[in-house]
């Protein structure tokens, strides 16, 4: 029997996520996400070396931050440079349980110009999650129509603002 190069279960692409406090970090995503614990490995003075979660049918590993290695977390750093994409069968039911389990809305649900009901939220270790539900298949030629027609309807929020 020959060894996978990628093992049953993974993509090509896992995200990895540096959290402060892992073991809450994977309780949230369990609560938030119905995540599915795969994998936890001990770490020194009780920190969590590596773990595994699945999500829907995509698997994210994560750890806490760990002193000398690099790997620092949001809150460390005092910020995110990436985010989650998570695509769900039901952006609206998952959202609400994502705040309710502690989520902050960065940006509230709403159909987009591409055809995603798509909203943001910062979980409380500071990543940032993208959650959509796609809705509707557009045209290129009415997907640039549209994201001209939201880019004019920004400017005129931003200059009524000031």
């Amino acid at each position: 029997m020959s060894v996978k190069p990628i093992p049953d279960g993974y993509t090509t692409v896992t995200p990895y996520l540096v959290v402060d406090k892992a073991a809450e970090a994977i309780d949230f995503y369990k609560r938030a996400f119905g995540a599915q614990e795969i994998v936890r490995m001990a770490g020194p003075m009780g920190k969590i070396m590596h773990a595994e979660l699945k999500i829907g049918n995509s698997m994210i590993m994560l750890g806490d931050e760990m002193p000398g290695t690099g790997a620092r977390s949001p809150h460390s750093l005092g910020g995110t440079s990436s985010g989650i994409m998570l695509y769900l069968n039901d952006v609206d039911a998952t959202f609400a349980q994502a705040v309710s389990a502690g989520a902050n809305v960065e940006m509230p649900l709403d159909n987009m110009f591409w055809g995603d009901r798509y909203g943001k939220l910062l979980d409380p270790f500071g990543h940032s999650w993208a959650l959509a539900t796609h809705v509707e298949d557009v045209a290129p030629a009415d997907m640039k129509v549209r994201m001209e027609e939201a880019m004019a309807k920004m400017g005129q929020r931003r200059q009524s603002a000031t």
